[in-house]
């Protein structure tokens, strides 16, 4: 009976996700998360910065506390919602919690503002300064210097990629800790896999670079969530033709997305973006500012149009269309898997 509540629970945290987004009256459990790796990652860079060694051990550290930390909570609160039978208060945490791993509303919400900002305001220094404001906050790249069609790019490759990492990743493993609960309460549940993978994708945005100290120090965080998202993002390939108009070019478009995302370094992020890049009719990848440097990904589409603001609304609507599919999948193995036990 549990389990069954918790479904329902998981169901109502996505719909509270989509409507209301993260309520500020709660403190957001990125922001601890955030705090704490920023601290110890602080002492470590201003202290032992030149030591990679100590870098990649202190790096390591704190990726393993922050995931069992973030697990550990989870389970403590599953834990007493199992064992108070229902406890409303508790389920409360897990409602508020589950909603909290999820990022529709916020990732689409802040994507869509910039487009419409670019579509509606006359572009003059004032405004592009505060378009750039905007992209800056959700992307890691210097875009201080970067043209509106850069602009563009870059906060579509950020929906692109942060879809699965915001939004896909944590459905999937919040999905399987419901099913896992299913055979017994002390196995990993959706909270403790929710608040698990929101912590490792913190601690890969935070550290998970491939420059200066961020090699050693967000090593072992970058390889974790490599592995956690590897799945996800790889059903987002096979889903997301599902529900666009092109699902007649179906093994095409899977093929060619499949291919020119193994171009990218990251196994997940170059799935996630050539996927929506090939359905939307985009080309993305080029050169991108990161501190000092220029660096230049492999593209995308190669024949795909430039990144637009109608290209953002479409793409928007895909990861809306492609959430409610996931939800009706779950709901139908969910179901099967009931009946079976």
């Amino acid at each position: 009976m549990a389990e069954i509540n918790l479904f329902l629970i998981f169901l109502g945290s996505i719909c509270f996700d989509l409507l209301i987004g993260d309520p500020r009256f709660l403190i957001h459990p990125v922001q601890i998360i955030g705090f704490y790796i920023k601290k110890i990652s602080d002492y470590l860079i201003n202290n032992f910065g030149e030591s990679k060694k100590i870098l990649f051990w202190g790096g390591s550290f704190v990726a393993i506390s922050t995931i069992g930390i973030s697990f550990s909570v989870g389970k403590l609160i599953e834990l007493y919602y199992v064992q108070a039978r229902n406890d409303f208060f508790s389920g409360l945490l897990i409602f508020f919690g589950l909603a909290s791993c999820i990022a529709t509303k916020g990732l689409i919400s802040s994507v869509k503002e910039i487009a419409e900002l670019i579509e509606n305001k006359e572009i003059n220094d004032q405004n592009k300064r505060i378009i750039k404001e905007k992209v800056q906050k959700i992307v890691s790249r210097d875009v201080r210097s970067s043209s509106i069609k850069h602009l563009l790019r870059s906060s579509t490759e950020s929906l692109t990629e942060n879809s699965v990492d915001g939004i896909f990743g944590p459905l999937f493993w919040i999905f399987i800790g419901i099913v896992f609960m299913k055979f017994s309460v002390f196995l990993p549940g959706p909270l403790s896999l929710g608040f698990s993978y929101k912590a490792v994708s913190t601690l890969d945005s935070m550290i998970g670079y491939k420059y200066d100290y961020f090699r050693y120090l967000g090593f072992f965080s970058a390889k974790i969530e490599d592995i956690l998202t590897f799945v996800p993002s790889r059903l987002v390939l096979i889903t997301l033709p599902l529900v666009s108009v092109k699902v007649n070019e179906y093994i095409s478009i899977i093929k060619n997305s499949y291919l020119d995302g193994k171009k990218y370094d990251s196994p997940n992020a170059g799935i996630s973006e050539a996927i929506f890049a090939y359905i939307s009719g985009i080309k993305l990848g080029g050169k991108s500012k990161y501190k000092n440097e220029i660096t230049k990904k492999p593209i995308i589409n190669e024949n795909g149009e430039d990144c637009n603001q109608e290209k953002i609304k479409l793409i928007c609507h895909l990861i809306l269309r492609l959430q409610f599919l996931w939800i009706i999948i779950f709901v139908l193995i969910f179901s099967i898997v009931s009946n079976l036990i």
